[in-house]
C-alpha cells in the first residue's frame, strides 16, 4: 500500500470491509475498514515515561498528537518491530472518541466479506483473547481484533464514574431489565458496570443471533420478567446491531422494544442507518454519562 492511504467508507450494512495486516507473523489479522482514517508510513515518535508498556511514544499528524501503540506488544505477541525504529505502518483508527495509531509490521489489503461469514473465536480462545471474530479469506484464517480491549488495558477507562447528583433514578429503574449485546467483552464489561450502577438487572449476548434467540424466550407469552431495553454494539459476527434490529421490529411482542444502538463508530451514516431499520437511537462508546442518561431517556 501506499506510505499513506485514506479511506472511505460504503453504505452497506450486510457486508464488511476489512484492512487485513500482520504484527511480525504469517498470521493475517484484521480490523474494519470504517475504523481506520489513514495508514501512514511509521513516523518519528517521542518516547513518554511511565506510560503503557505497548505505547511506543507520541508522534504529530498535521500538528496534533498521536499515540502509538505497538500492536503486538498489546495483544502479547512480543513487538511488531523489536527496536527498530521507521519500519512498518501505523494504522490510525477513529473510534470511542479518541484517534490513535496502531504499529503494525505490514499492511496487505482490503478485503470484503459478508457479516454472516464472521464467526465467533473458537471455543478454547480463552477470556484473554484479543479476537472478536474470525473468518476465512482465500483460505486463510483472518482473526478480527478487540481494539476495545486493546485501548481499554492501555487506556484505563471507569465506566461508574459518571456524575449521579441530583439525578439518582435508583428506586424508579430498580426491576427492570436490559440487554446487552456485544462481541467484545471489554464492553460487554464497561455497559453493565454502568447499568449496574443504575440499579437496573443485566442479561447478556455475544452477537445478535444469541441475542435474538434470548428475546424470543424472555420476551415470550410465558415470560414473567422480558427485557425492557436492548443495548447492541453494530459490529459483531453473523448478526450485526443493524440486522438483529431489524429482526426485532419483524416479530410483533417486540415491535416497540426500545433498541439503542451502542457503537465506538462514529459519523451521521450510522444514524441514517439506525433509523433505517428501525432503531430508537444511537450512542457513541464510551460516555458512561451520556450512557446513563440515554437509559433513563429509554425507560423512565
Amino acid at each position: 500500500m501506499n506510505s499513506r492511504q485514506t479511506f472511505a467508507t460504503s453504505d452497506s450494512s450486510e457486508r464488511l470491509e476489512l484492512l487485513l495486516f500482520n504484527v511480525g507473523s504469517v498470521q493475517p489479522f484484521g480490523i474494519n475498514v470504517l475504523k481506520v482514517k489513514e495508514v501512514i508510513a511509521t513516523p518519528a515518535m517521542t518516547k513518554l515515561p511511565h506510560s503503557h508498556h505497548s505505547v511506543r511514544g507520541v508522534a504529530h499528524l498535521r500538528g496534533e498528537p498521536l499515540t502509538v501503540i505497538d500492536l503486538a506488544a498489546a495483544i502479547g505477541r512480543g513487538s511488531c518491530c523489536g527496536a527498530e525504529s521507521g519500519v512498518g505502518s501505523v494504522i490510525i483508527t477513529e473510534f470511542n472518541r479518541t484517534m490513535q495509531g496502531f504499529l503494525v509490521r505490514a499492511v496487505d489489503r482490503i478485503v470484503i466479506c459478508e457479516w454472516s461469514a464472521v464467526l465467533p473465536p473458537p471455543r478454547g480462545s480463552g477470556v484473554g483473547s484479543y479476537i472478536t471474530g474470525v473468518t476465512d479469506i482465500e483460505g486463510a484464517l483472518v482473526q478480527i481484533i478487540d481494539v476495545e480491549k486493546v485501548l481499554g488495558e492501555v487506556v484505563h477507562v471507569d465506566p461508574v464514574q459518571f456524575q449521579t447528583a441530583g439525578n439518582d433514578n435508583r428506586a424508579e429503574l430498580a426491576g427492570r431489565r436490559v440487554m446487552v449485546v456485544d462481541d467484545s467483552s471489554l464492553a460487554r464489561s464497561q455497559t453493565m458496570k454502568t447499568l449496574t450502577a443504575l440499579g437496573l438487572d443485566c442479561v447478556i449476548a455475544h452477537d445478535g443471533a444469541e441475542a435474538i434467540k434470548m428475546l424470543q424466550e424472555l420476551n415470550g407469552a410465558e415470560s414473567e420478567w422480558p427485557v425492557d431495553m436492548v443495548i447492541s454494539d453494530i459490529e459483531m459476527p453473523e448478526m450485526d446491531g443493524y440486522t438483529l434490529t431489524s429482526e426485532i421490529r419483524k416479530i410483533p411482542s417486540m415491535s416497540q422494544l426500545y433498541v439503542l444502538l451502542h457503537t465506538s463508530l462514529n459519523g451521521a451514516i450510522n444514524k441514517e442507518r439506525a433509523e433505517r431499520v428501525g432503531a430508537n437511537s444511537i450512542l457513541t462508546k464510551f460516555a458512561p454519562d451520556e450512557l446513563a442518561q440515554a437509559v433513563r431517556v429509554a425507560l423512565i
